[in-house]
């Protein structure tokens, strides 16, 4: 619209008029900041938007809107004023299983849907045959990727798509099973897509590619690299360290630095882990690389400041699922900053750890629902001195964390937990932050929530 305006006002004042409202519309864009993938802009799980409330009002932030959608444990991301999600809505007859655990057929289409991010009107929608095998079958587990005027989701059963983002055209697409010969993971593909330059590198399994890169605007295979018996559930994750840009690909048997441009491998540490749970995005602060799995505990790397390469620094012990000393998350990414680690350890324990020996400083439960409860679960991000935490409970939390304590400053219910698990409702979806704004989704509706320090 605007590029018409440009081409049909040539006068002296039309002109300036014209170059007026392109500020203003430049500017304006500039004001709010976008959500585009997995943890945020930057992947860090940090929020840099200013002007944001200290407290929440006693009436809880005011809902800006609701769109109603199917289940699903993927995050929304929030870009160029859309918003995406995808979901999973059961054919006629069908139903999810009582016990999550079970696996069997259950009979569904998975969606991409695209939504205005003013008022939650979908703009447009992708709907696919997909018919799942998995436990936990609610719905999709990847947070879609917006770059460069597409978007790429990839779901429970290995379907990566390329979009536009404005039409909702297919641009490429790519079936992991048929064209890889991965098997299912018993939870389904996890591994939130990673752009990297012209590569969207992907979690995708099978012989010599458990990692594979694909040119973004193609899709066609540039590397692929690695053989694991599963390729686990854990997001690519470039670093930089010893001179080098090095991608972190952590699988069930062992983390492994690769050259992002060709696949090839730096270095690998083994760091086996039970049931192929390596799921918890990597962190790295200078040069420490920090690990975390829900059986086996935490692992603490030193990366070499000299050559792509690194070194023990200490590991957890692998206790029972209750008796742990250091942190066993299973799906929540940890904070780590200034030497201190703050997490969601088996059940629930908000801990904060010493980054240098693992050591506990303290633990609650407050954050994560207020007593012991198997993979109970807050999600962490920061803005600016303090931490938004979302909760399986649907309550979205202000707190500051250091190695005193855990203080909480705000609390408010955002949206109820529809999701059964460990005989409980929950909600396992990460919230986008954007515009000023949270966007938290469950099985039955996507809400947004405006945070803005003036309302």
């Amino acid at each position: 619209m605007i590029s018409s305006f440009f081409s049909l006002n040539r006068s002296p004042l039309c002109r300036f008029r014209t170059a007026l409202l392109a500020g203003l519309f430049v500017s304006t864009s500039a004001m709010a900041a976008d959500w585009p993938q997995w943890l945020g802009p930057q992947r860090d799980g940090v929020w840099r938007e200013t002007g944001i409330v200290e407290k929440f009002p006693e009436s809880g932030p005011q809902v800006r809107w609701r769109t109603k959608i199917g289940g699903g444990y993927a995050g929304p991301a929030v870009a160029n004023g859309r918003v995406f999600v995808a979901d999973h809505v059961l054919a006629a007859g069908a139903a999810n299983p009582k016990d999550p655990f079970s696996r069997g057929t259950i009979a569904g289409s998975e969606r991409v849907l695209c939504l205005d991010e003013s008022d939650g009107k979908i703009l447009w929608k992708h709907e696919y045959d997909c018919p799942y095998d998995v436990s936990y079958p609610a719905g999709p587990r990847v947070t879609p990727v917006v770059h460069d005027g597409k978007v790429y989701t990839l779901g429970t059963m290995g379907n990566l798509f390329c979009f536009e983002a404005a039409s909702g055209k297919i641009v490429w697409s790519r079936d992991f099973k048929k064209d890889f010969g991965t098997p299912t993971p018993l939870w389904g593909f996890a591994g939130h897509p990673l752009i990297d330059g012209q590569k969207l590198i992907c979690l995708v399994g099978g012989s010599n590619s458990v990692a594979v890169a694909f040119d973004k605007d193609s899709g066609r295979e540039i590397w692929r690299a690695l053989t694991a018996k599963e390729p686990g559930y854990c997001p690519p994750t470039m670093i930089e360290a010893g001179g080098k840009r090095q991608l972190i690909i952590w699988h069930p048997e062992s983390i492994n630095s690769l050259d992002p441009e060709t696949g090839k491998v730096y270095w690998s540490q083994p760091f086996a882990v039970q049931s192929a749970l390596s799921v918890s995005t990597p962190r790295q602060v200078g040069d420490r690389l920090f690990f975390t799995s829900f059986y086996n505990g935490s692992m603490m790397l030193k990366l070499d400041a000299d050559k792509p390469g690194a070194s023990l620094v200490w590991r957890g012990q692998k206790n029972s699922e209750k008796d742990t000393q250091d942190l066993h998350s299973i799906m929540g990414t940890p904070f780590f900053e200034n030497g201190y680690i703050y997490g969601s350890c088996s059940y629930g324990q908000f801990r904060c750890l010493k980054a240098e020996t693992g050591e506990r400083l303290w633990e609650s439960f407050v954050p994560t629902g207020g007593k012991e409860a198997r993979w109970a679960n807050a999600f962490i991000v920061k803005q600016a001195g303090r931490f938004f935490i979302f909760n399986e409970k649907g309550d979205l939390i202000i707190a500051k964390l250091s190695p005193k304590g855990y203080e909480e400053i705000s609390r408010a219910h955002l949206i109820d937990p529809t999701n059964t698990a460990a005989g409980r409702d929950v909600v396992w979806s990460h919230p986008a932050f954007a515009n000023r704004s949270v966007y938290v989704r469950n099985d039955v509706e996507i809400v947004c929530a405006s945070l803005a320090a003036d309302k």
